[in-house]
């Protein structure tokens, strides 16, 4: 597979161009991502904004397969619940249909992902009220996004995903977490068995309002 010197190129990638053909891959090879491509998506996802600049994000990077076989339980245990509900929201949609066949791919073959990049936050999770813990998610999310288009850029598949970390007590004891950095999001990393192409999204027009909802926006 390409080392970092083969596909850093990449990271000078029109960020449209990213942004214009980045998906969600959850069929990833099992053949390694080398530690400096790694750190390149992580030097980036850094540079993203958080909430007062604290910067309290921590990044766990998951090689050991002790430790992945642990998250993919917990991906597993999830997601065992969260495809009865999918189906029944996409049974007659042919794309949502494959959507739940890549789930349940990355289920199925979860330990074989190279790596794991688990984000979390530094602090005390907030439950109470809405706005502090709306503010809180806003301090991991744009480093996420950040990670994500890097990953794109370099041509590694990627996808954000909760379910390995839907129990915050049992992700933080698998990942040997203090009580103050709380797991938030898990993002396999791995080159990709297909590849990146154009996304089709619903046109702007009907997902946009103007002040308020059911206003079109534009002319």
């Amino acid at each position: 597979m390409p080392s970092f010197a083969e596909v850093k190129a990449g990271l000078a990638m029109p960020l449209s161009d990213a942004m214009e053909t980045q998906r969600s891959i959850r069929r990833l090879r099992s053949d390694p991502v080398d530690d400096e491509t790694v750190r390149a998506c992580l030097e980036l996802a850094i540079k993203a904004p958080t909430g007062g600049n604290l910067q309290n994000w921590e990044f766990v990077v998951v090689r050991d397969p002790d430790v992945k076989h642990q998250l993919a339980r917990l991906n597993r245990q999830a997601w065992s619940v969260m495809r009865r509900i999918y189906r029944t929201q996409v049974r007659n949609d042919e794309k949502g249909l494959r959507g739940l066949a890549a789930g349940q791919w990355l289920a199925d073959h979860f330990e074989e992902t190279p790596v794991v990049v688990v984000a979390c936050l530094r602090g005390p999770r907030a439950w109470f009220p809405p706005v502090v813990v709306t503010s809180y998610y806003g301090s991991i999310f744009p480093a996420v996004q950040n990670l994500l288009l890097a990953a794109r850029a370099l041509g590694l598949g990627a996808a954000l995903t909760t379910l390995p970390v839907w129990s915050s007590w049992m992700a933080r004891r698998t990942l040997g977490l203090p009580w103050n950095v709380s797991p938030i999001a898990a993002v396999p990393l791995g080159w990709p068995q297909g590849r990146y192409g154009p996304t089709i999204r619903r046109p702007v027009d009907e997902v946009t309002h103007l002040d308020r909802y059911g206003k079109p926006f534009g002319g």
